[in-house]
């Protein structure tokens, strides 16, 4: 056997190494943000286990921010980076531990399949080959990196720009909620299709502002709630700043400047099982329009895409009790608008499970895509 090694040195890559001398008994510990105390997020390779029989033991499991999302889950792993799977996975409260036996001499674990920053990349410049596509930069992260929303809507079609809805999808507040990022890949996928009738009607009718990413920075570091300086973006929508906040500021000013009919801001949950959404009963504004548009936007949902459920969630805010400083309240209480929190799981979806992937980024890209439809069927109520 080949000496045993963990490295981090990649996009993403996040874990502490307390010890490799025994590859029964690999001790290591999940890393906290960079600047706040959140842990939950890891992402590592381990090469020179071919063949051994390897058990990896997360000692501090029991002291992350979740730590009842470690019950039910499984490590994902892979061997190319493209192909990841689930492994078996235990959790005693305290110390969470996966085994397997390398097929190759080097694999990645993570949390959940990653979604680098390459791939970010790749996805803005591939969409910007369409005709229906206009990139702007908003700004700049921390760190340096490019605030990239892309608007998307048919400017042949006969309804004039400033007629059209303006649907808004945000992703990847929390960088360690990968999924957020899948999502959006594949909602801006099928949008753009030329051979789907549902996308050509949307685009007609609508402008589309989709941020796959709102916070680079965290997500190459490797955090699973908070960006360079440590903020949790999806609480700082009431009074975002560019010293500390700026990812919210940019957006939210643009959001200020072109307005909102319909926003979406895409999450994962450590702890649910399910896909479901979170609405703004809470808010001060919340009225019975936007209880029935609330009502239909999930029935439609519910009717066209089973991965979808409204029977497991969150429970409902009181009125009036709403938090102001989450996205979804805070445009929706701003715009007087339809907003929802999309949130999807980080271990599998009970209702349709799949024992060798678990919830994925394939399947993740599959319910991005499938929420055009309830989209199409309110975009004529939302205003």
């Amino acid at each position: 056997m080949n000496a045993l090694h963990i490295s981090t040195q990649f996009d993403a890559g996040a874990i502490e190494v307390l010890s490799l001398a025994d590859p029964h008994d690999i001790q290591l510990n999940i890393r906290r943000d960079n600047a706040s105390e959140f842990a939950q997020w890891f992402h590592f390779s381990l090469q020179g286990g071919a063949g051994v029989a390897l058990c990896l033991r997360f000692l501090n499991a029991g002291q992350c921010a979740y730590p009842k999302g470690w019950d039910g889950y499984r490590v994902v792993a892979s061997y190319d980076r493209q192909h990841w799977f689930r492994i078996d996975t235990r959790f005693d409260g305290q110390v969470m531990s996966c085994e397997l036996t390398p097929e190759a001499n080097c694999v990645y674990f993570a949390y959940f399949e990653p979604y680098s920053y390459e791939r970010h990349l790749d996805l803005l410049a591939a969409l910007t080959r369409s005709q229906h596509v206009t990139q702007e930069r908003l700004g700049s992260t921390l760190d340096g990196r490019d605030m990239t929303l892309l608007q998307l809507t048919d400017a042949q079609s006969a309804r004039p720009l400033a007629q059209k809805k303006k649907i808004w999808l945000i992703a990847r507040q929390h960088p360690g909620e990968a999924m957020a990022e899948w999502f959006a890949e594949g909602f801006l996928q099928r949008l753009l299709d030329p051979a789907e009738s549902v996308a050509r009607v949307l685009l007609a009718q609508c402008v589309f502002y989709v941020l796959p990413n709102m916070n680079p920075d965290g997500a190459v570091r490797g955090n699973l709630r908070t960006n360079a300086a440590g903020a949790n973006l999806n609480r700082e929508w009431a009074a975002p700043s560019l010293e500390r906040s700026p990812e919210v500021f940019l957006v939210r000013q643009k959001m200020q400047q072109v307005g909102v009919d319909l926003c979406l801001d895409a999450h994962g949950d450590e702890g649910l099982p399910y896909n479901f959404v979170a609405g703004c009963e809470g808010n001060p504004g919340y009225t019975p329009r936007l209880e029935t548009l609330e009502h239909n936007f999930k029935a439609a949902w519910l009717a066209s895409c089973p991965d979808f459920q409204t029977a497991q969630g969150y429970g409902r805010d009181q009125p009036g009790q709403g938090n102001l400083a989450l996205a979804t309240r805070w445009v929706g209480q701003n715009f007087d608008c339809l907003a929802f929190t999309i949130e999807m799981p980080f271990k599998d979806n009970a209702d349709w499970p799949d024992a060798r992937v678990g919830w994925n980024g394939e399947r993740s890209k599959r319910l991005g895509a499938s929420v055009l439809l309830p989209v199409l069927a309110v975009v004529d109520q939302l205003r």
